[in-house]
């Protein structure tokens, strides 16, 4: 089998991976926003990090050979205009429902964003690095901490940070209790740190999860630019 095979290969296997998964949270365990476990939490990550390994070892040169950007990215778009868009407004007063979805909705985008990058040329590693760095923004609690502090709250309880954050389940997983005020603060700044250092880590640390590299892999080359584009530049 080809080196080009066996990419494509494993993007299609990583690819029914990521679908069994999510298939599997969507019909199958509850749409409770509350992380009842550590196991659970981590089961809920898969299908985000099977996507993004199946998006970074694309073969972009046959995504570009047949224009499919111009169908995978609006079509990213479609399933949030089309069926995010209308469930946020039909759940607006029933928070729980809705805040589920926004979960859902959240690694959606990222990987959307992942996907418009690979597409447009990007590396493999800066794949799996940006995907990475924005994961642990959505999970490090730093939107909690937004919601208390960005927004005009009129309810006493929210108008001060807790002393407790009793909804942050995410964080309890980790620590065994809802976190205080100090450890969602610590919480949140480490992985803000892991973030910014994924940012700023060497390429090749990256690069290195390619098992292909270096038997007969091409570097990514600007497309041409369209004949219309050159025309109306003359």
């Amino acid at each position: 089998m080809t080196s080009a095979l066996r990419r494509n290969a494993a993007v299609l296997v990583l690819a029914a991976l990521a679908a069994g998964c999510a298939a599997i949270i969507w019909f199958v365990m509850p749409h409770d926003r509350e992380v009842k476990s550590l196991g659970i939490f981590l089961f809920k990550l898969l299908p985000f990090v099977f996507a993004t390994e199946a998006l970074a070892r694309l073969d972009v040169a046959f995504f570009r050979k047949y224009q499919l950007v111009r169908v995978l990215v609006p079509a990213s778009f479609v399933v949030f205009f089309l069926y995010f868009v209308p469930k946020i407004f039909f759940y607006a007063e029933d928070h729980p429902t809705l805040y589920y979805h926004v979960l859902v909705l959240t690694p959606l985008i990222i990987l959307s964003l992942t996907m418009a990058y690979r597409l447009g040329g990007g590396t493999p590693g800066n794949t799996r690095r940006i995907a990475a760095a924005m994961l642990l923004i959505m999970v490090s609690g730093a939107e909690d901490l937004a919601y208390l502090t960005v927004n005009n709250h009129t309810d006493p309880e929210w108008a001060t940070i807790p002393e407790t954050w009793t909804w942050a389940s995410h964080i309890k997983v980790f620590l065994g209790h809802y976190p205080s005020k100090m450890e969602a603060y610590v919480f949140i700044a480490v992985h803000v740190v892991l973030a910014l250092f994924v940012l700023a880590a060497p390429t090749r640390w990256f690069e290195r999860l390619n098992p292909w590299r270096g038997r007969g892999a091409q570097p990514v080359t600007p497309a041409p630019a369209d004949s219309s584009s050159v025309a109306a530049k003359v």
